[in-house]
């Protein structure tokens, strides 16, 4: 089965750039969403993440992951 990732980002988000480098890097494939200018998407991320109001908020084949250190920590294990 192939990953596939969802990077949930802000325009003016260092740890948004990091998580996409570290994807990049790999070579996994992501989709990013930019909630910057997007209350209804960035209310909706809320909800998909349990609640969490930073970015970014990285999924794996639909699945939450976390935010950029849960990234890294995933992809090292």
């Amino acid at each position: 089965m192939d990953l596939k990732y969802t990077v949930y980002t802000t325009q003016t988000c260092p740890y948004c750039t990091l998580a996409k480098n570290a994807l990049s890097e790999r070579k996994l494939p992501f989709e990013e969403i930019d909630v910057t200018e997007d209350s209804a998407l960035r209310d909706a991320l809320v909800l998909k993440s349990g609640g969490r109001r930073t970015v970014p908020q990285i999924f794996r084949n639909g699945q939450h992951v976390g935010g950029y250190e849960d990234l890294i920590t995933l992809l090292n294990g």
